[in-house]
């Protein structure tokens, strides 16, 4: 709140003035339509009612459920008065998602009402919630949202500045347990700014509201298309032959995509012979078939990247086609230097750990002390990630250090370490190695090679089932491969990269 800082009400604030009667969020589940002026009369609204429920600056503010309007506003309410959204993937189990709350002590939790059940047994292991609410249309069991709505919207002051948290957002589980990533409001506003300057979003573009708001490629769409000035068509499902529609009828120019969306957009648009030029830009993790396929339909414009949540989304950036195979150059506030195992900057042409700085850099995970002091060591936040620079300066990935071993189905971060854990909790499974494969669908799709007990038996199908009802589904192998005898490096540890050579094909 200070002379120098900008935090996201601020924006709020600013675009109330600066964009007033035009399109900010049109909810196409039912219909409801805001300016940017309602946005914020809404967000002063729902602050006062979360104000007078006991929400101070510093509080977490839980989320499980869909995209809705509801969600957006949230995050808007706690930029006023300084909460902190801890927004949760509706794709966890019970237990994931009661780690997560209970991990940075949300202080309320907010429901949709397909949600709720789940979380009944658990509300008795989460002592820091004093309430529960529906978040969207009052559906469910829980205290209603318009209740919030009712307190009026005169507010106190509240001195927020912009490298206060604003959102935490859970990584995948690396090495076995999730860590809450803390976003700053200076976070936003820069990843904000550098979409709006690489795929130039003005007032005129309009985004398809595509991926959850709970992961950072969703919410920073959001937001910076209402940095801009522009509006966001919200669904809370993806459906392809409905969006197809939306982009036709309204005019949709750009979404974030992770395999299988675009390939399903295009699929579908060519089967009915659909209009999808107002697309002008895609962004995120497509294959050069449906990138190309895309590009020929639309005329529009494919960006390749590079990030995490712990750099906002974004490290590097650019257009496909300038060179093809890469993830784009560095972004203009920020830095990145690929080093060796003794932090040395390596040359181009050479692999090394990505390494990034600057004003995209979250503020570190929640209550890992030891984990932040490394990650941060030599004042650079050391992503995990391995990558090399031609001689032009395009980023080309290289995979992940063995430390952080990384599968990435349909864009979703899978940590091996998880699924094995959850694995060898069978009884017939004696040893097992996860590793990443090449999938038609999602990309990269979840392996299990597993060594069993003398004796013991399990089918491919009863593994996969297994695992699936005790972490989130979309962590379940779609591959099971059974052998004699795994191989094993001198200290009797797994030897991964044989295990992928011998067996990293579907």
């Amino acid at each position: 709140m200070g002379l120098y800082d900008f935090t996201f009400y601020d924006l709020i604030k600013r675009n109330a003035v600066a964009c007033g009667s035009r399109l900010c969020w049109h909810e196409i589940d039912d219909g409801r339509q805001l300016s940017f002026t309602d946005y914020k009369m809404q967000v002063d609204r729902l602050a006062s009612g979360l104000l007078h429920a006991g929400i101070e600056k510093g509080d977490r503010i839980g989320v499980l459920g869909k995209n809705s309007l509801e969600f957006f506003l949230i995050y808007g309410a706690a930029a006023r008065l300084g909460a902190i959204v801890l927004p949760i993937n509706w794709r966890l189990s019970a237990d994931e998602v009661c780690f997560n709350l209970d991990d940075c002590q949300a202080k309320i939790v907010f429901a949709d009402a397909e949600f709720q059940p789940i979380m009944q047994t658990k509300k008795d292991l989460l002592p820091t919630v004093t309430a529960w609410y529906n978040l969207k249309a009052d559906l469910g069991d829980a205290l209603k949202f318009s209740s919030l709505m009712e307190a009026g919207s005169l507010l106190p002051p509240t001195d927020v500045a912009g490298t206060d948290g604003f959102v935490i957002i859970h990584t995948a589980a690396v090495a076995g347990r999730p860590r809450g990533a803390l976003l700053s409001h200076n976070n936003i506003v820069c990843a904000d700014m550098h979409f709006i300057s690489c795929m130039g979003f003005t007032e005129q573009h309009v985004n398809l509201n595509l991926l959850p708001l709970f992961h950072v490629a969703g919410l920073f769409m959001a937001t910076s298309t209402f940095h801009a000035g522009g509006a966001s068509l919200n669904i809370s499902k993806f459906e392809a032959k409905e969006a197809v529609r939306l982009i036709q009828e309204k005019g949709a120019t750009h979404f974030f995509d992770f395999p299988p969306i675009l390939d399903s957009i295009v699929k579908a648009a060519a089967e009915d012979n659909s209009d999808i030029s107002s697309l002008r830009a895609v962004v995120g993790l497509g294959t050069p078939e449906t990138i190309n396929q895309f590009q020929s339909m639309s005329g529009g414009s494919y960006y390749a990247m590079y990030g995490q949540t712990e750099t906002s989304c974004l490290a590097t950036i650019g257009r496909y086609d300038d060179r093809p195979g890469s993830a784009g150059r560095i972004i203009m506030l920020g830095d990145v230097q690929l080093v060796d195992e003794h932090e040395q900057v390596v040359a181009a042409g050479e692999v090394g750990e990505i390494t990034v700085k600057g004003p995209m850099v979250f503020k570190g995970y929640w209550g890992l002390a030891d984990d932040n002091a490394y990650t941060f060591r030599g004042g650079w936040h050391h992503t995990g990630d391995l990558g090399r620079f031609d001689e032009d300066g395009f980023l080309f990935y290289a995979g992940r250090k063995a430390e952080k071993e990384l599968i990435k189905p349909g864009g979703e971060n899978v940590y091996p370490a998880e699924v094995e854990k959850v694995i060898l909790q069978h009884p017939a499974v004696a040893k097992t190695v996860v590793i990443g494969v090449p999938d038609p669908k999602w990309k990269e799709g979840i392996k299990a090679v597993c060594q069993l007990h003398a004796g013991k038996t399990v089918t491919a199908t009863e593994l996969i089932a297994f695992v699936g009802e005790r972490i989130a589904r979309f962590k379940k192998p779609q591959y099971v491969e059974f052998v004699d005898a795994l191989p094993v490096n001198k200290d009797g540890s797994p030897d991964r990269a044989a295990v992928k050579s011998l067996y990293g094909k579907v």
